[in-house]
């Protein structure tokens, strides 16, 4: 596993893949020398690179960067590759960016532009990074959550699905990339399904409830 940031969800990411028996490189945008701390609290399994190598690294890449940082993700490594989009459009954080505001593109979309020859699928973006590490259940658990996901490429959504399904989830389909709008910010999958922020342990959501809510967002 790469990945292309390491902020709240991907460090959380990263704990659950480690614990799940995968291997990760972790980038940022400052340089690897300031993820040795955290690569060396994950463990032996863990080391941190560039972004590039990063990149590189990863059977499967995770990018979990600000929108406004989409420019710089490399994208000649990432060619070919299954490419997860943890993502959220912050007009606040990212700046005003006219085709995500008027609503012909999903965030998704428009980082597929920078990182064409990738095979995107969007997760993880609906989630609080503490409910996510605190829901993870094993495979058969009555009280297993379940994630969205939405992608193009059948493949690397049966990748991910592995991917998640290994560090604890299930999964709902969510169709493709331009179909993701429906998890993106404020609509009723993206955050209170799981629980408030205060609840830093959230609550368990199955399948149905993600459906509904998925169902019942508005554009």
């Amino acid at each position: 596993m790469g990945f292309i940031g390491s902020g709240s969800i991907g460090r959380t990411l990263a704990r659950l893949a480690v614990g799940a028996g995968h291997q990760v490189v972790l980038s940022n945008s400052r340089g690897p020398e300031t993820l040795v701390d955290t690569a060396e609290d994950l463990g032996p399994r863990a080391s941190a690179a560039t972004s590039e190598e990063a990149a590189a690294a990863g059977d499967i890449v995770v990018v979990t960067v600000p929108v406004s940082a989409f420019p710089n993700v490399p994208a000649a490594p990432l060619a070919g590759k299954t490419v997860i989009d943890t993502c959220n459009y912050g007009p606040e954080r990212d700046g005003h960016i006219p085709e995500l505001d008027s609503k012909p593109l999903t965030s998704s979309e428009l980082l597929l532009r920078y990182v064409p020859d990738a095979l995107l699928v969007k997760a993880f973006n609906n989630i609080f990074f503490k409910h996510l590490l605190s829901l993870a259940r094993p495979a058969g658990a009555a009280d297993r959550s379940y994630l969205p996901i939405a992608g193009d490429s059948a493949p690397a959504k049966a990748a991910v699905t592995e991917f998640i399904d290994s560090i604890g989830y299930s999964v709902v389909d969510a169709g493709t990339l331009a179909d993701s709008w429906r998890q993106a910010t404020g609509t009723p999958v993206w955050g209170t399904p799981y629980g408030a922020y205060s609840n830093e342990k959230g609550q368990p959501v199955g399948e149905d409830a993600i459906r509904a809510a998925l169902a019942t967002a508005t554009r």
